[in-house]
């Protein structure tokens, strides 16, 4: 098989969840482009449906729903109806994820008090654990339940899946809201455990951990700040925050048989924060 066949995913189906905007946005158009047939699920089911439309006009294969996936019972009836219409699935995006407000400190140097442990809501954090760690058990378990049935259309056995952690699962960071640091590592711990329990289904499961994306996480703040995207800037070491149109490589690259023999891990893509600059 030649090298650029492995990355060849047409005719496959892919399930993504905050696929509205941002990140989820970014992996849905990489599937779409490369051939696959798509669902494009988030909480907002009017962007979902606006670019489920756009993709559509542009001639890809796609679908919407609208998916909290912190609802065990929609999540199930999302990837019920998606392997409905596919036949099965192939590929799925555990990617929505909530911003979880300021962290101890903000960038101007200055402890924030609503974020401190003392004073933080408890009902923000029971929130982001149930959409950024629960919410992605949820999708994965579904994906799983549906990779597993037999008789899929299409004949392929297991799947890949892919899951958003974030560089801050990783590493502390004072900036960012409590709950979104410990949810994020329990994610890259989860897809650990759970690249060991698939593999003999040869299902993998692997994660994305990106660093300072442009989104509307925060309220889009990188994106209507100039102020502030030039400070980050400035702090990454390859000189820029990135769009997201890079994570698409990676993600065609986990999604398709390129990666076939990866399960279990994780990749960072954060323009080299981790390495020491930032810290």
């Amino acid at each position: 098989m030649a090298i650029l066949d492995r990355f060849d995913i047409k005719g496959r189906s892919a399930l993504v969840t905050g696929a509205a905007s941002g990140i989820g946005l970014a992996y849905a158009e990489a599937m779409a482009e490369a051939g696959a047939m798509v669902t494009l699920t988030d909480i907002d089911g009017e962007g979902a449906e606006r670019e489920a439309a756009r993709l559509k006009e542009a001639g890809h294969e796609v679908r919407n729903d609208r998916l909290d996936v912190s609802d065990f019972d929609a999540v199930t009836a999302a990837f019920d109806a998606h392997a409905k219409a596919y036949g099965g699935l192939d590929i799925a995006f555990a990617n929505a994820g909530i911003d979880t407000g300021a962290g101890f400190w903000n960038p101007a140097g200055h402890r924030n008090p609503d974020g401190q442990v003392d004073t933080y809501d408890p009902k923000r954090w029971d929130k982001s654990i149930s959409v950024n760690l629960s919410g992605v058990f949820y999708t994965v378990s579904n994906a799983v339940r549906v990779m597993k049935q037999p008789g899929r259309a299409n004949g392929r056995s297991g799947g890949s899946i892919i899951c958003t952690a974030s560089n801050a699962g990783l590493v502390t960071e004072p900036i960012v809201g409590l709950p979104y640091m410990p949810a994020k590592a329990g994610v890259l711990h989860m897809v650990r455990a759970l690249g060991l329990e698939l593999a003999e289904f040869r299902i993998r499961i692997n994660a994305i951990a990106p660093g300072p994306f442009v989104t509307n996480i925060g309220g889009g703040w990188l994106k209507k700040d100039p102020v502030a995207r030039k400070a980050w800037d400035a702090i990454v070491p390859l000189g820029s925050v990135a769009e997201t149109d890079q994570l698409k490589p990676l993600a065609l690259l986990l999604a398709s048989d390129a990666s076939d023999y990866m399960t279990g891990s994780h990749v960072v893509i954060d323009g080299g924060m981790m390495l020491g600059k930032y810290q």
